[in-house]
């Protein structure tokens, strides 16, 4: 257990927790066992450029993050000058706009219980929901990554599992992406299909005395520290379609691709699949004869080839369900309508008829709500189309410097609310508890928040594993 000392600096060695009542409501505990629990208990939020200040901050400030720019080596000779290079730092504004809380309620009677028991019984829960929610938003950058795609829907074997990694690789390698510190996070169902192969488990390849093979866990391979993450997506088939075919062949590298068999036009902004090449593209614009799709212009270009009459899926667009609809920088629940089936958590998703900001889904409520990865970019109107990603395992490949996660905390309540706080920092981290007692419910609620924002620094340096 982590232990911090009055000023919130890491102490090595175990703090006691005693069976009585004297440390139940000292806000400096729930803090800093508040931190622990949520610094164990992140997979992707541990593995992402972490942006750090002891500064007091409020919802909606900017913090300004410098992505430093690269460095050319340059020949001179014996009577040259050297050339003098910039070495400013791209900024990269970051807004706070995401304020993660839990609460919970500690009745009257419970509070005889030990610090330890009710640690196990409230606080634990709920700092791991934080910490799966965290990981959520961090995992669902994704969707911004696109453009540096391997693999193939529901396409991923125990055959080619190890060429589109390798393929990936090459992406990253082309980009100029650092070879240290490449992380993969995979879903469960890439995981288990990776853990059928020799290499990722056999004693004599991996060369670990047998230990992957014991705890099922796949380590560095191939140039990638691979992870196993429950909060990566994976999407499947059951989405209503609109559907036809290629008209034509279409080579590795187009944009666009005649099309046959549409009842209906496609919607600029949508998600579309294309024979079994297996990436998702965005609809950047159409054609149509007679209301129907006949040609559709898309991003990003094809990364193979694919035949005359290969189908081309997308799936059917629900719409905002809100009077007025939605201003830029809406952070809490999007009503929608016009699906039969619910959207999925970690799907993709844009708004309107024009392509634009490209979201992840976060929370689903059944036909009704969706909630996203990070407040609106831009406002979006009543009745704008609600365009759902495709079906497929997506699994994410990214450097430590390819997203920042910017943690600031939040400021105590001023003396004389009634309310007991701290606030702890730690590891580029923070956490407030705020405790007030609750006359009406008879119980001492207790708020465990910290304000965060995250936003993508270098869109080369992550990419998808699509399976």
């Amino acid at each position: 257990m982590l232990r911090f000392n009055k000023t919130n600096r890491l102490i090595r060695g175990f703090r006691p927790v005693y069976a009585n009542t004297v440390d139940v409501f000292i806000p400096e505990l729930w803090a800093n066992e508040s931190l622990a629990i949520l610094v164990e208990n992140m997979v992707a939020g541990n593995l992402v450029f972490r942006d750090f200040e002891n500064v007091l901050a409020r919802y909606g400030d900017t913090v300004h993050v410098a992505r430093p720019h690269e460095l050319q080596a340059q020949r001179k000779d014996v009577t040259d000058n050297v050339v003098i290079q910039d070495v400013s730092a791209a900024d990269v504004p970051v807004t706070l706009n995401q304020h993660i809380h839990t609460s919970f309620l500690i009745r009257d009677g419970e509070e005889s219980k030990s610090f330890k028991s009710l640690v196990d019984e409230f606080l634990r829960p709920a700092i791991i929901a934080q910490a799966r929610f965290v990981d959520q938003i961090v995992l669902g950058q994704y969707v911004q990554f696109l453009a540096n795609s391997a693999g193939a829907a529901f396409g991923i074997t125990s055959t080619n599992a190890k060429g589109f990694i390798l393929a990936l690789r090459q992406i990253f390698n082309q980009n100029r992406c650092p070879v240290a510190g490449r992380n993969l996070v995979l879903n469960s169902v890439t995981e288990t299909t990776l853990l059928n192969l020799d290499i990722f488990t056999q004693a004599q390849m991996v060369g670990d005395f047998g230990e992957a093979l014991r705890n099922a866990t796949l380590g560095r391979k191939l140039g990638w520290d691979f992870w196993m993450d429950q909060n990566m997506p994976v999407i499947p088939t059951g989405n209503t379609q609109l559907a036809g075919t290629t008209g034509a062949n279409a080579a590795a590298g187009a944009t666009t691709i005649t099309t046959t068999g549409f009842t209906g036009a496609v919607t600029t902004g949508a998600w579309i699949m294309v024979g079994t090449e297996g990436i998702p593209h965005t609809v950047v614009s159409h054609t149509e004869t007679l209301g129907n799709t006949t040609s559709i212009t898309f991003t990003p270009p094809l990364a193979s080839a694919v035949a005359s009459g290969g189908a081309v899926t997308t799936a059917a667009a629900g719409t905002i369900n809100n009077t007025g609809g939605y201003a830029a920088g809406w952070t809490k629940e999007i009503t929608v309508s016009g699906f039969t089936v619910a959207p999925n958590i970690g799907q993709m998703v844009t708004f309107g008829n024009v392509a634009g900001p490209q979201y992840t889904v976060v929370a689903v409520d059944g036909l009704v709500g969706i909630t996203l990865d990070r407040p609106l970019v831009a406002a979006v109107a009543n009745s704008a189309a609600v365009l759902l990603g495709p079906a497929a395992n997506y699994n994410f490949a990214f450097h430590r410097n390819a997203i920042a996660l910017v943690v600031r905390p939040l400021a105590l309540p001023r003396p004389g609310t009634g309310a007991v706080a701290a606030v702890a920092n730690w590891n580029n981290l923070s956490m407030r508890v705020v405790i007030t007692y609750q006359g009406l419910n008879q119980g001492h609620l207790v708020t465990c928040d910290f304000l965060a924002g995250v936003a993508v620094l270098d869109t080369r340096l992550g990419g998808v594993l699509i399976g």
